[in-house]
């Protein structure tokens, strides 16, 4: 019985999730072929920071106003004498510099570093739907769609694979990209593109 109402539970949230997904993308996001699927952001190899992470914020020579903090769903943090401060979205050397310019208002140059101590889903690659364990996964460099694959064990028996989709947000907005994963798991390497923070892979189930 615990195995299933785990089983059962895991469906839950990929229903819900696709549901999400298929509500965002019937909203106006383009979609491409996995060879035309575009990167999230060209050339950039700095760290951003996302929802779910958490921070060690340290302001020098003042102890009491250092804490470690997640970001909240909403992208944003708040610490001592800095209430809701936008974090998502900007790199630690940034956010540094924002919550500077508000601490400096009490004290005299302030000086604060922050550091990521654990990296949230912005920072994951989201697998759902008819794979053999629905999951997220740690992002690595050089991750591709087979690699996602192998970890989550493949597809289920009520897969359609070759409708699989590939969900990204990108400077534009949110992209969609189809992927043939049946085709890739038979040897297709063609559709076993790199993948980036933050995408979700979606695999429908197949229509009787």
């Amino acid at each position: 019985m615990k195995f299933n109402r785990q089983t059962t539970f895991r469906r839950l949230v990929s229903m819900f999730l696709l549901a999400s997904l298929a509500t965002g993308c019937a909203s106006g996001g383009a979609t491409f072929s996995v060879a035309e699927c575009p990167a999230p952001v060209a050339g950039s190899s700095e760290y951003f920071i996302g929802a779910g992470d958490n921070l060690e914020i340290i302001v020098w020579r003042n102890e009491e106003l250092s804490v470690t903090v997640p970001v909240r769903p909403d992208g944003k943090v708040s610490i001592p004498l800095v209430d809701d401060m936008q974090a998502s979205g900007k790199t630690p050397s940034q956010l540094a510099r924002d919550m500077e310019s508000v601490l400096s208002e009490y004290l005299r140059s302030p000086v604060v570093s922050v550091i990521v101590t654990g990296q949230g889903s912005a920072n994951q690659i989201q697998v759902v739907g008819e794979v053999v364990s629905p999951q997220p996964l740690s992002y690595r460099d050089g991750l591709r769609v087979l690699d996602v694959f192998i970890a989550v064990g493949g597809v289920t028996d009520f897969a359609a694979g070759n409708r699989t989709k590939l969900v990204r947000q990108t400077e534009p907005g949110q992209a969609e990209c189809r992927i043939r994963v049946k085709d890739l798991l038979a040897g297709d390497m063609s559709q076993n593109i790199n993948l980036y923070p933050g995408d979700v892979i979606v695999v429908p189930r197949t229509r009787f």
